[in-house]
């Protein structure tokens, strides 16, 4: 047991020099870092444990003996010696300082890193309120110019049916003032003709008063006129001796309507104006009356030299 001691001792790694005073200036150090570290820095104890593995080995190479016997089992071999591992030397002061500088400096990029962090999230989120409330205020601003522009819509609507109601209002009172004006101007007329009429009728009674005395009227005459003035019994038969070869008419008609005609003439015979006051209830017949009137300029006189100033005459296409 000596001789494998002694023979460890030899192979053993050299022991350091000045160990106590390395181990002194090692308290030193780790009690200023904790003081230091006290501070604001945590401590972190290095756990790597050092192993140390020794092989043993004699000291002259010794020749084994011969083997008695190969059946007996062989002695056991010694146990090794227990190892002692020796305590790792305290690092230097400088590491100590440099670990915390790098620990300082650490927690300094970590903060920073957070502030910065926190700074880009309330950049975000600024610019994520200032784009939501910028979209809010386009909305908004479309929903007001969309809701202006109904409400300009309706104002032109009831502008424009205003406009009309107004319009139409004016043609209704042009209407009414038109009508008003017709009413008024045909009341005038016949407020005139009833003058002209009254006029007439006064004096044709001057007259009639003042030829009474060479009426030729008979005994049982109750006219008026200082002559008769009805055409005689043969007269309707010259007319239309004279009117009928005028009358141009081809067209095949049933039954034998009439269709009658006043008349009005000069004392000459001159037509100076017709109309149909019948109708025969055939417009080619009534035309082809009409036309042949206008082309006979001129009726014949009556037995007494005189034409009538006005009378009927009926036409019938088989007469």
């Amino acid at each position: 047991m000596q001789a494998a001691t002694a023979d460890w001792a030899e192979f053993a790694p050299p022991q350091p020099p000045a160990q106590l005073r390395a181990l002194a200036l090692a308290i030193v150090a780790h009690v200023l870092l904790l003081g230091a570290l006290a501070w604001g820095v945590n401590w972190r104890q290095n756990d790597a444990t050092l192993t140390v593995e020794a092989e043993l080995w004699s000291a002259v190479p010794q020749q084994a003996a011969p083997r008695l016997d190969p059946i007996l089992p062989l002695p056991p071999e010694p146990a090794p010696a227990p190892v002692v591992k020796p305590a790792p030397p305290p690092p230097p002061p400088d590491l100590v300082q440099r670990d915390a500088d790098i620990a300082l400096a650490r927690q300094k990029q970590e903060a920073e890193a957070l502030a910065a962090k926190q700074k880009l999230e309330m950049e975000q989120k600024r610019r994520l309120k200032l784009e939501a409330d910028q979209k809010a205020a386009q909305k908004r601003a479309l929903e007001e110019k969309r809701l202006a522009q109904e409400k300009l819509d309706k104002d032109r609507l009831k502008q424009a049916a205003d406009d009309k109601k107004a319009a139409e209002k004016k043609v209704a009172q042009e209407a009414q003032r038109r009508e008003a004006a017709k009413l008024e101007a045909r009341k005038q007329e016949e407020d005139a003709r009833a003058d002209r009429e009254l006029k007439a009728q006064r004096e044709a009674n001057l007259r009639r008063m003042a030829g009474l005395a060479g009426a030729t009227g008979g005994e049982t005459s109750t006219g008026t006129a200082q002559r008769s003035s009805a055409p005689s019994a043969s007269y309707a038969g010259k007319v239309a001796a004279r009117v009928k070869p005028n009358i141009v008419f081809t067209d095949d008609m049933a039954g034998n309507p009439a269709a009658e005609v006043e008349v009005r003439t000069s004392p000459d015979g001159s037509i100076l104006s017709r109309k149909l006051v019948k109708s025969s209830g055939v417009k080619a017949w009534d035309e082809a009356v009409i036309k042949a009137i206008d082309k006979t300029d001129k009726l014949p006189l009556d037995t007494d030299g005189r034409v009538p100033s006005a009378l009927v005459i009926s036409f019938r296409p088989k007469d």
